[in-house]
């Protein structure tokens, strides 16, 4: 094993980023774990290793090392596991091939143990029992590594002696100790120029304790008691953004170093500040300023055609099933490695699962990534704010190229001289600036011989500030007309500064009015329909975004 990156999988545990580990052992679980090699063959795992004087490193670390469940040592050893009839495979590796000084210090802690179970015991032993063939095969360890073994080498490393088998497993003779391989994850946790990057991903892990996988080993007051407590590392952020943390998938993954994390977190921060009436909008600001920076910085390779011309990212799988023509493409990165393109002088890490491709700056576009143009269809009802005023509306589904979805909302005075309001919700809106506006569609779309007049109208914008009070921007109280000949987008707002985000949030707060405002004498000039296609709200960045 290489010690320098043992060295900096330990300093991280020490500082409580220790990892838990996923597979059960303890005393008493025979039962639970049948041997599946000839119990009649020599002696325990335990007993052929602690006689080969080659192996006494090895040995004395698993005598020191104890089952870490539930961020606890258990008071169980590997030897203790070894001994009994849970069926495994071990790769020993000689004395003087890896650090056991350094070894038996880091087991003194609950951490350090547990960081040494995954890290160096975990990526030894297997519950597979598996024999070296001259047909290549794969192994899973018990830290979930994969390694590729042949008949005369595990990972490429040379077998001093193989297919030792005992009465419960079987033992590889290793000529030195095989290097353990961070995953995505773990690379960017554990990696000293990642460190903020794998803090921010680290602060949502959480475990999960599966009592249908664990053994009973009692009941106290009619409670189990577990011996063998299976818990699983979970993490949520992971589970949404991409499983780099799965050993069985491939990804690649791009994020800037600790400086350029920084700089980019600071910029992205700011676009999700929510009001103080939220209580956890700290937290809140947290979670989707890491989404933004995530979001499209991971790629799976199995939904890539050709790498070199162009990556999506993983949220394209949902995203494309809703695509509509003429709207901008989200989620596809063309010419990654070209000047210009996401992974352009990216130096590359290789990992157990993928690849991490390290930058020095947040390689992305806002606009293109996670500051959005916002559509608000017009035939979406359900975000219509009541009360509406003197109108009649009804939603008509119309197929043409410049219609967006297919759909638009048709909107009438509820008599010949009423001027209606009304008003629309306005989601996912970011702390920032937007152009607001409303895009039309010519009366003809209904009517072609309809008699072209355009509808004259007011808008106000609504809207918390940081302090979450109701604050109106009516637009400098200008009044708008519509140009009944064509598709017509109106800029009611231009660089609308929203002091405030409601992303991910559901409520009524920030809106915007639509006033029809025609005198009694205009009737004949202007027309109190509107053919509301939809409310669109176009980001602008400043030259530091």
């Amino acid at each position: 094993m290489n010690n320098k990156s043992f060295k900096n999988i330990a300093l991280s545990v020490a500082v409580g980023c220790g990892f838990a580990a996923a597979l059960a052992a303890c005393t008493d679980w025979d039962d639970h774990y049948e041997p599946s090699v000839d119990s009649g063959v020599g002696g325990t795992l335990w007993e052929q290793l602690s006689a080969d004087p080659q192996l006494t490193d090895f040995c004395e670390v698993l005598e020191k090392t104890e089952v870490f469940r539930m961020h606890k040592k258990r008071g169980v050893s590997y030897a203790d596991l070894l001994r009994g009839g849970q069926a495994f495979t071990v790769m020993a590796p000689v004395n003087g091939t890896f650090n056991k000084d350094s070894l038996l210090n880091l087991v003194k802690t609950a951490p350090g143990d547990s960081m040494v179970e995954k890290a160096f015991v975990f990526n030894h032993m297997s519950r597979m029992t598996t024999s070296l063939k001259t047909v290549p095969q794969d192994l899973r360890m018990m830290n979930g590594k994969s390694l590729k073994l042949t008949e005369s080498t595990v990972q490429g490393i040379p077998v001093i002696k193989g297919n030792q088998h005992a009465k419960n497993g079987v033992i590889h003779v290793m000529s030195r100790a095989l290097p353990y391989g961070y995953n995505l994850y773990e690379a960017l946790c554990d990696d000293h120029e990642m460190t903020p990057v794998g803090a921010s991903l680290r602060q949502y892990e959480w475990d999960e304790f599966d009592p249908n996988a664990s053994v009973i080993s009692g009941y106290e007051e009619g409670v189990p008691v577990y011996e063998d407590s299976v818990v699983y590392e979970r993490n949520r952020m992971l589970e949404s953004i991409g499983l780099i943390n799965a050993e069985d998938s491939a990804y690649w993954v791009v994020a800037p170093t600790a400086a350029g994390w920084e700089r980019a977190w600071n910029k992205v921060s700011k676009h999700f500040v929510y009001d103080e009436s939220y209580q956890k909008r700290d937290s809140l600001q947290r979670y989707w300023t890491t989404r933004a920076l995530f979001d499209d910085a991971i790629f799976n390779l199995t939904d890539q055609q050709t790498t070199t011309d162009s990556l999506v990212s993983v949220p394209y799988r949902n995203w494309r099933k809703g695509y509509v023509a003429g709207k901008p493409v989200y989620h596809v990165f063309q010419k990654p490695f070209e000047p210009g393109g996401i992974l352009y002088g990216a130096r590359k890490l290789q990992c157990s699962n993928g690849v991490l491709y390290k930058t020095d700056e947040w390689p992305f576009d806002p606009v293109k990534t996670y500051f959005k143009e916002l559509w608000t269809e017009g035939e979406a009802t359900w975000l219509i704010i009541p009360p509406e005023k003197s109108c009649r509306y009804t939603p008509i589904r119309q197929v043409a190229d410049s219609i967006s979805e297919n759909a638009f909302l048709q909107i009438v005075a509820s008599s010949g001289t009423a001027n209606w309001e009304l008003t629309f919700r306005l989601e996912n809106v970011l702390s920032g600036d937007y152009d607001v506006c409303i895009i039309v569609l010519p009366q003809t779309v209904i009517n072609p011989d309809a008699r072209l007049r355009p509808c004259k109208f007011k808008a106000d914008v609504n809207y918390v500030d940081i302090d979450g009070k109701d604050k109106t921007f009516n637009c400098d109280n200008k009044v708008f007309q519509t140009d009944p000949t064509k598709v017509d987008t109106v800029v009611l707002a231009e660089a609308f500064h929203f002091p405030a985000s409601n992303y991910g949030q559901s409520t009524n707060k920030f809106n915007l009015t639509l006033k029809c405002n025609i005198g009694p004498l205009e009737t004949s000039k202007f027309s109190r329909e509107m053919l509301l296609d939809c409310i669109y709200l176009r980001p602008r960045t400043s030259k530091d975004e």
